[in-house]
């Protein structure tokens, strides 16, 4: 009798713990989401959240990329900004049948310059100014973005230009070269072409301080610190999430935007 209470016994916990890893983690998976293959956009703050959760991923050239391969079923899994998540997937939008679970990072969001740039401290300034009149407040509604996300900003400060700092520099090639991603609602094409979001709009309001014209220019995400110390661009401007490789790396401003990293899985 009691050897056949023992076997009852362990029989019925193998089905409890069966029963367990079927309802698993994100998506579906174990618990902790090891078994499941991730879509990341490479160099991103996505892509480091699954290097530290020790995650499978597939690495591609932009957050939508991601969610073609989730939809597409190459992925089990995305990984990207709970700020594009909002503006991409479920009703009504491009991808109705995606949703997100879990929140894997908190992150804040900065604008990246050349070592010891005089640039930063320039933004800084315009920030200070967009926050205070409104502007900001304004672009967020226009773009549909929640306005908890944004952070407030201290106030300008007195601002002289170094003699051989970027902002001459810039001032006199005439050109702020901007490079982004496409990444609604930050930066995207709009109707007839012209790059549009919260971070195009605000880039171009500094390149109107700055008394030149703005260029946007796509760049592989991956290669935006090379990019940056070579000169080909003057500023990297698009929900940049500032990890401590990019802050080490680069003059950032003042954080402006806060966000997450979430994971997008199909609805089930």
């Amino acid at each position: 009798m009691r050897t056949m209470k023992t076997w009852i016994a362990v029989v019925l916990a193998l089905g409890m713990a069966l029963s367990l890893a079927a309802c698993g983690g994100p998506g579906g998976g174990d618990e902790d989401g090891k078994d499941l293959v991730y879509a990341v956009e490479a160099g991103s703050a996505g892509e480091a959240a699954a290097q530290e959760k020790g995650y499978n991923y597939n690495s591609v050239a932009s957050q939508a990329d991601t969610l073609m391969e989730v939809a597409a079923g190459t992925s089990d899994a995305a990984i990207i900004d709970l700020l594009m998540a909002g503006a991409m997937i479920g009703e009504g939008t491009s991808y109705p049948d995606l949703t997100y679970t879990d929140r894997l990072t908190e992150e804040e969001y900065g604008v990246g310059c050349r070592k010891g740039s005089d640039l930063t401290d320039f933004i800084n300034n315009v920030f200070g100014e967009a926050y205070a009149d409104g502007t900001m407040a304004s672009l967020m509604e226009t773009y549909g973005i929640a306005e908890d996300l944004l952070l407030e900003q201290p106030a300008p400060v007195e601002f002289t230009p170094a003699e051989d700092g970027d902002v001459a520099y810039i001032q006199g090639k005439g050109t702020l070269v901007v490079a982004i991603t496409e990444f609604a609602p930050m930066d995207y094409p709009g109707e007839n072409g012209e790059w549009i979001g919260f971070d195009a709009d605000m880039a171009k309001l500094v390149a109107d301080k700055l008394g030149v014209d703005v260029e946007f220019i796509v760049i592989d995400w991956d290669n935006k610190i090379m990019e940056l110390d070579a000169r080909s661009i003057d500023v990297v401007w698009n929900g940049m999430t500032l990890t401590d490789e990019v802050t080490s790396a680069m003059n950032c401003t003042n954080p402006y935007f806060k966000n997450a990293q979430v994971v997008v899985v199909p609805a089930k």
